[in-house]
């Protein structure tokens, strides 16, 4: 007998992050190494280490999935209100 976490149905993680948010985080190293050794250039090192920390994870949820659904609660997505008796009042 095999415990599989979830079903096999959540996603891949290392450590505290997604294996998606590793593969961006580690491109954005490696560019922002570059671009820092060559050209003296700072902002992309700290972009990188900005959404390094944004996407940590902790129980299935980061810092950046909740700024994402602030914002669409917040600006982005229309909020439906009904006034009224119901049907069945």
């Amino acid at each position: 007998m095999y415990i599989y976490p979830d079903n096999l149905k959540s996603k891949a993680t290392l450590w505290l992050w997604q294996l998606r948010d590793i593969g961006i985080i580690g491109v954005g190293l490696l560019l922002s190494v570059f671009a820092l050794a060559q050209l003296r250039f700072l902002p992309p090192i700290v972009i990188t280490a900005l959404y390094a920390f944004l996407t940590i994870r902790f129980d299935d949820t980061s810092i950046l999935d909740f700024i994402k659904n602030a914002c669409a609660f917040f600006f982005t997505r229309q909020q439906v209100y009904e006034w009224g008796y119901g049907k069945f009042e």
